[in-house]
């Protein structure tokens, strides 16, 4: 670390140690891997999870600035400057998402999390606590109970509990029983699997600047680059028309008459391999109100406003949650208890919530030639 490094973060931890002041013990339950038993992703040999890349936007750079972080995520980054349509006799055509400089970021969800991990062990007054599951929480009382790698559950008192523990949230569960909270859920009815498109000739296989999108009326197929030349497809699609195809022959022949410019990619074994290694995976979208109990507790993220991922808008969620919450302690100085400061909770987010009501629940007509669009 060299001396501005040192000194951008003496300054942020001592910005987050005056957050403190009200909260002398603030624990904070996450889930970065779809997983109730967080484990080290760093030193995890085997990381099972929801793979699928994350499109960073301008909202989520922002958040990632405000902790001096936005130089490091970004380098790893691979700018998306426009969607490049595949449409079914093999044509492309570029949409830009805007002007020249303009542009969103294909990132590794594995690589973040590991950047956030290490970043947040270098503040003094933050311990991180793997290989524990959050199985009660009690939030009236200031007081979760937790379950260690030794199985004995352990009772832990703070001052302020933060639900991050995304959409199957056990902090959102234990809120949903109090009086006046609003809960809502959506399954739709289309599923998603990752299939990938290896380095060809020790390069990218196709422009790698572009979010790759195969529209295809009721399904779509969507591809990402990496950074290793490769490129992250997933394959959006109803339940009924993964559970049509049984046989390796049922998969190419579906995929030579919808996406026949991706088998020489994807290539024949790896896509037959793939698409069968795992099943279809579901997708849900949460809404609930409010996002916080009195100033004892509070929902981010996932556990607050979980939205499918055809919009690319999840992780960009959870970070402006952060920056507008960290915005409101300074307003209030950070005293959540301050009248008023409740209300304005309920604006973290404020740009899922218009989406939710626009339509980010997918109802089942929609089209995937119009969510494709959202990219």
């Amino acid at each position: 670390m060299n001396a501005e490094e040192e000194k951008g973060l003496k300054t942020e931890e001592g910005n987050f140690k005056k957050k403190k002041k009200m909260f002398k013990d603030i624990r904070i339950a996450c889930n970065m891997r779809s997983t109730s038993n967080v484990l080290d992703i760093r030193v995890t040999k085997f990381a099972r999870g929801r793979s699928i890349n994350l499109a960073l936007s301008y909202r989520g750079r922002q958040a990632l600035k405000a902790v001096g972080l936005e130089d490091q995520v970004v380098a790893y980054g691979i700018p998306m400057r426009a969607r490049m349509i595949h449409s079914l006799s093999g044509k492309k055509s570029a949409i830009p998402y805007g002007t020249k400089s303009q542009y969103i970021l294909s990132i590794s969800r594995e690589n973040l999390n590991k950047d956030l991990l290490t970043a947040v062990e270098k503040y003094s007054n933050v311990k991180v606590h793997f290989g524990h599951k959050l199985v009660k929480c009690y939030p009236e009382k200031g007081v979760i109970t937790v379950l260690g790698q030794d199985k004995v559950p352990k009772d832990v008192t703070c001052d302020l509990i933060v639900g991050c523990d995304g959409a199957f949230s056990t902090v959102r569960t234990h809120l949903m029983k109090k009086p006046r909270f609003d809960y809502s859920q959506q399954y739709i009815p289309h599923g998603y699997m990752e299939l990938s498109i290896p380095p060809k000739n020790g390069d990218y296989a196709m422009e790698p600047n572009y979010l790759h999108i195969w529209p295809r009326d009721t399904f779509m197929m969507i591809a990402l680059p990496n950074t290793n030349k490769s490129f992250t497809c997933t394959l959006f699609m109803p339940f009924e028309e993964f559970e049509k195809l049984l046989t390796s022959r049922d998969v190419l022949d579906f995929f030579q008459k919808y996406f026949p410019d991706s088998i020489p990619l994807i290539g024949k074994q790896a896509l037959v391999q793939d698409f069968f290694l795992l099943p279809a995976q579901s997708m849900i979208s949460v809404k609930c109100s409010s996002f916080h109990f009195k100033s004892h507790c509070l929902l981010m993220g996932d556990a607050a406003h979980a939205i499918v991922p055809f919009f690319g808008q999840g992780m960009n969620a959870g970070f402006e949650d952060c920056l507008v919450f960290d915005e409101l302690m300074d307003k209030f100085n950070n005293d959540f208890t301050t009248e008023g400061i409740a209300n304005k909770v309920e604006s973290l987010s404020i740009f899922v919530h218009a989406l939710q009501k626009a339509g980010g629940i997918v109802p089942p007509a929609v089209e995937m030639n119009d969510i494709s669009s959202q990219f």
